[in-house]
């Protein structure tokens, strides 16, 4: 029987200034506090028998990955299911009584939140993350991988994994700021979830991640 870890890592905190929902908008790296998370993590992470360093295409994401494949003497692959998923109120302020959300024109935006009806259907991003972790787990086989990936992916798979429903309240996410939820595996059988925070943890209301 062969074990492999698949450890999903949130990318560190970006530079966000205005505090926008960037979603999938180019150019937004992480912060100087994001850079010493991603640092954080790779030293967190530099004695685990990790072979294979995998990232979503988008800056923030690559940047958190640059550190550990650094430390591991790897080179980074990409994979464009770990990405943020689609939000119509990308590049816009969003939050309950202010910004994009008070305008009458979004709100058909809003009439399902169990699909969601403003973005990518949860199951479908459930399905392209686990995709994605099941591909690193073969790569990495009988070692460990690691996922560079964003908050709600990450959430909605361990949601899936663990049988429960894929809508939920985004202010009780588990996935902070360079946080691991790890998937071991025996062979290809999903045989326990983790979670940890070498970076500390920070509010799950923090957006656009």
């Amino acid at each position: 029987m062969t074990r492999t870890i698949v450890h999903m890592l949130r990318h560190g905190e970006v530079h966000n200034p205005t505090g926008i929902l960037y979603g999938r908008i180019p150019g937004f790296g992480l912060s100087d506090l994001g850079r010493r998370q991603a640092l954080t993590v790779a030293e967190f992470l530099k004695d685990r028998d990790i072979t294979y360093v995998v990232s979503s295409p988008l800056q923030r994401a690559q940047e958190t990955a640059a550190p550990i494949v650094d430390s591991h003497q790897l080179e980074v692959a990409t994979d464009d299911r770990l990405i943020e998923p689609t939000n119509v109120f990308e590049g816009q302020l969003v939050s309950v009584g202010a910004g994009s959300l008070r305008s009458p024109k979004h709100w058909k935006h809003l009439i399902n939140p169990f699909l969601p009806s403003w973005g990518e259907p949860y199951l479908q991003i459930a399905h392209r993350m686990l995709g994605a972790a099941h591909r690193a787990r073969a790569a990495a086989e009988g070692h460990e991988a690691v996922c560079v990936s964003h908050q709600l992916p990450i959430w909605t798979l361990r949601r899936f994994l663990e049988a429960k429903r894929l809508w939920h309240d985004p202010r009780r996410r588990e996935c902070s700021l360079a946080s691991l939820t790890s998937l071991e595996f025996e062979d290809e059988r999903l045989v326990r979830i983790t979670y940890q925070e070498p970076a500390g943890a920070t509010d799950p209301k923090v957006t656009g991640a």
